[in-house]
């Protein structure tokens, strides 16, 4: 570079400046040769001592016209410096031309009508008004940072625990009412109520639910008395149930798979079931698919923290939980709750059969002090005073649910800024408002970091819009949801500890969250973000962080049910359960203590993590949803379907169907991704085309071969029932099972699932192809194309 810059110098020195070049005929003894005159303007100015007119004339020969300067070593450095200056021009042009693209290509609008943001690490949308100014993107994360650090998030927190907020109750309207004011205080563009009439279950205090043991002519006799008789679980099947006792574990299918491996037949009996691992409603419906006759629910100290300067559970204390294996008002399956609305005659699918009833710890360690059979697993013991605990059965229990169904009233408050470039597309964030008991971590802490985020994004402006919801009821905004909604982000049970933090998502999600850990700081490890902390522990970060969307999540549905990418971020105790959740103990006072006085700084750092992604999702020109991702996902499961391919292929049955569409995804992934890389940012309906692909991608996996009636949750990968691709690897394990042994039972009032199936196999393997090449097909635009190659 500096051989070229020295030859550029020297060839400056030997051109003129801008001038015109004329030549005339010069008289005197050499006739009819020209000499090059230069003219700036009208008036030719006198060459400089050492510049030599150029003549054009014959060749010469040899030693001719010693007293003339000999010009060929001047015009061959010319020709030599010539490919060198060509060269540095294009050099120089092709420098200020990137230079200049990507300062347009990083500039961004967003806050108002005023600022320009500027991206110095990621792509934002672009407005080159004469009037705005210039804003980076660190700029833009400092100033949701002041805003977000002007409020008093402890305080509202404290606040809204102290409220009641039952519902259908008076206190609840009343904090619907005030929910309400401070939304419309922000003058947001939109604030609205919807009212639903939802039927929910109570405890019925003239007749509370009962557990008495069964004397010897099996008729109910002792009673053992229930401490707290408004602990039960919404949506259990009513009446009584009568049976012999059985310790099961978590309630897990594997749990009660093991039972009959260890010959302990759960059909016909009652089931003791820990608190956790899976939700209440999952774990009633397993012991209803295994024939149980009903279910005790307890916590077992093994599942909390035991260190003494924390707080515990008292042992008489049970845990609440509704045992409905759906989504919204199980009473109106698929249908919005509006008063007006004429329902049809039924019920949801995932309504037990089966009664439920949470116990104490201290009901159940009389209960396991009874049991007889093999003691169990060393892995399966909890931390209940007496003899190890055993498999059963013992004696024999009568339980009596007595609940009563009420059409409730509930309100959902909306509040939503408007976007400016795609105003129609929504990016939704939810907090759960009510709550049974004093519901502190379960909805205060939601609730009061939603308001926090509605009062600082207020005075910012957005791209898409964005929705914040307190309370939320689906079915009513199906038509919307999916084809609007670009993320839905949940803030419920958002502090449950500060020890670890966990992100449960949609796969879409993924990258977009390691981006923002990246930007977060870890509200107990000074000087380190939140991606610091976690990648020091464990150098795979995702193992660490990202977990599935549970069944109990009010995200699930909005994923498995509704087609919308969603997530809930939550801080949890190293390996232990917060205690309190969904007990009359959850008081801010004892999360305060559990945290030791960090309640408001991890509240903090949700606040940061759920804002951060709301301005990535509003403001960068494509949505940054990782759609290439599920291949992975289906690349994992069919690492596990090659285990059995041998078993298969003996049948005459092969999984190269799932291949091919998982092939066809991955490919039309990668067309649209080239796609965009080769598209211009700047074309506002041609992004808004990638968009609305991108954001449909996780409604692409929603099964259309089943009923929402019947399998609400239709996601082939997070979804519950046969349609999902776990099932079939399920199914296919049984090929390796002893076959004489059920899965299920007639007896439970749905049919028995035995040995493999070979019709049942070809049905789930076509659904689920169906499935994912319409999802490869859409993604790539090719709807109309059932074969597509790619």
């Amino acid at each position: 570079m500096e051989r070229l810059w020295g030859l550029l110098q020297g060839a400056k020195r030997l051109s003129p400046g801008p001038s015109q070049t004329t030549y005339k005929h010069v008289e005197g003894t050499q006739q009819g040769r020209l000499q090059e005159e230069e003219e700036d303007g009208e008036e030719a100015t006198e060459p400089p001592a050492h510049f030599c007119p150029m003549e054009l004339r014959g060749p010469e020969p040899r030693g001719s016209r010693p007293g003339r300067p000999n010009l060929g070593l001047w015009a061959a450095a010319g020709r030599r410096a010539t490919p060198y200056l060509v060269l540095m021009a294009l050099l120089i042009f092709t420098g200020a031309f990137l230079l200049g693209y990507v300062a347009f290509r990083g500039s961004c609008q967003a806050c108002g009508d005023d600022v320009l943001v500027v991206s110095e690490d990621i792509n934002y949308e672009t407005s080159l008004d004469a009037h705005q100014g210039t804003l980076y993107w660190s700029d833009l994360q400092a100033m949701f940072l002041r805003h977000l650090g002007e409020g008093s998030l402890e305080d509202t927190i404290r606040q809204t625990s102290l409220r009641e907020r039952m519902a259908g109750s008076a206190g609840m309207a009343a904090l619907a009412r005030d929910v309400r004011a401070a939304l419309l205080r922000q003058k947001l563009d939109h604030v609205w109520t919807d009212t639903h009439y939802v039927g929910l279950q109570f405890p019925d205090r003239a007749h509370p639910n009962t557990l008495h043991w069964v004397d010897a002519a099996g008729e109910p006799g002792e009673e053992l008395p229930l401490e707290d008789p408004d602990v039960y679980c919404p949506y259990s099947a009513t009446g009584n149930a009568t049976g012999e006792l059985v310790y099961a574990h978590y309630g897990r299918p594997e749990d009660l798979q093991h039972l009959r491996a260890r010959g302990v037949e759960p059909a016909g009996r009652l089931l003791l079931v820990r608190v956790g691992l899976i939700s209440f409603a999952q774990k009633v419906a397993s012991a209803q698919d295994f024939g149980a006759q009903g279910v005790l629910i307890y916590p077992d100290p093994a599942d909390f923290s035991q260190e003494p300067h924390k707080p515990g559970l008292s042992s008489h204390r049970a845990v609440y939980g509704h045992v409905h294996l759906g989504t919204g008002d199980p009473y109106t399956p698929g249908f919005p709750s509006f008063n007006q609305t004429q329902f049809p005659p039924v019920q949801s699918s995932g309504l037990p059969s089966i009664p439920a009833q949470p116990i104490s710890a201290d009901i159940a360690s009389l209960l396991l002090r009874k049991l007889e059979g093999p003691v169990i697993p060393q892995e399966w013991q909890g931390r209940l005073p007496g003899s190890p605990y055993r498999l059963g059965p013992g004696p024999g229990l009568h339980l009596g649910v007595n609940n009563h169904r009420v059409s409730t009233p509930i309100n959902n408050i909306f509040g939503c800024i408007e976007g400016r470039s795609e105003p129609d597309h929504y990016v939704v964030i939810g907090a759960q408002r009510d709550a049974w008991g004093p519901g502190t971590t379960k909805s205060a802490v939601g609730t009061a970091i939603l308001l926090e985020l509605v009062r600082t994004f207020s005075s910012m402006a957005s791209g898409p819009a964005e929705v914040f919801s307190s309370s939320a009821g689906m079915e009513g905004y199906l038509s919307l949801l999916h084809l609007k909604a670009v993320v839905y982000v949940s803030l419920d049970n958002a502090v449950l500890g500060d020890d670890k933090f966990h992100a449960k998502t949609s796969p879409l999600l993924i990258s977009l969250i390691e981006n923002i850990l990246k930007q977060v700081d870890s509200p107990n490890q000074s000087g380190q973000t939140l991606y610091e902390q976690v990648a020091s522990n464990n150098h795979s970060w995702d193992a660490q962080v990202i977990q599935p969307l549970p069944m109990d999540s009010s995200a699930y549905s909005f994923t498995a049910f509704a087609g919308v990418p969603a997530v809930e971020f939550s801080f949890v105790e190293d390996d232990q359960a917060y205690p309190f959740l969904h007990t009359k103990e959850d008081t801010y006072d004892n999360l305060h203590k559990m945290l030791q006085g960090r309640l408001p700084a991890v509240a903090q750092a949700v606040a940061q993590l759920t804002g951060q992604l709301l301005i990535r999702l509003s403001h960068d020109h494509l949505l940054p949803l990782d759609f290439g991702r599920y291949g992975d996902v289906v690349l994992g499961h069919i690492s596990s379907l090659n285990e059995f391919s041998g078993d298969l292929k003996a049948r005459g049955l092969t999984l190269q169907w799932v291949y091919s569409a998982r092939g066809d995804y991955i490919r039309a992934a990668e067309k649209l991704r080239k796609e965009i890389y080769s598209s211009e940012e700047r074309d506002e309906r041609l992004m808004r085309m990638y968009n609305v692909r991108i954001m449909r991608v996780e409604f692409y996996f929603l099964s259309q071969y089943v009923s929402p009636a019947d399998s609400p949750f239709r996601h082939i990968f997070l979804g519950h029932g046969d349609h999902t691709l776990g099932a079939l690897l399920d199914h296919v394990r049984l090929l390796r099972s002893s076959g004489s042994k059920a899965l299920g039972t007639a007896s439970s009032g749905v049919a028995p699932i035995l040995a493999f199936q070979e019709s049942r196999f070809r049905r789930q393997l076509a659904l689920l192809t169906w499935t994912l090449q319409g999802a490869a097909n859409a993604l790539s635009g090719d709807v109309w194309n059932i074969d597509n190659n790619f």
